[in-house]
């Protein structure tokens, strides 16, 4: 799939740092690939972070993303960093 910009909500904002939710189907390796949030990229600055919810139709997983760079016309983000990735019980 690609970014769908009705996902992508603010949480918080201070200091020039914002946070941001998204939720998506697609998978954690499609939506950290440079060019994903491009249509966003008027928004993402670097060292925003994304809280997303990914795979929501297969798989769920969750984790934070950091916006690595965002030119104001390209983002990238790093590799997503896992929350809640193991449950032993």
């Amino acid at each position: 799939m690609a970014f769908e910009s009705k996902n992508l909500s603010v949480l918080a904002y201070s200091n020039g740092f914002t946070l941001w939710h998204y939720a998506t189907v697609d998978v954690a390796a499609d939506v950290d690939t440079s060019g994903y949030f491009n249509e966003a990229a008027d928004m993402l600055r670097t060292g925003d972070m994304v809280m997303a919810n990914v795979d929501t139709d297969g798989t769920p997983a969750a984790g934070i993303f950091l916006v690595s760079s965002s030119t104001g016309s390209a983002v990238d983000l790093a590799d997503i960093t896992a929350v809640g990735a193991v449950n032993t019980d």
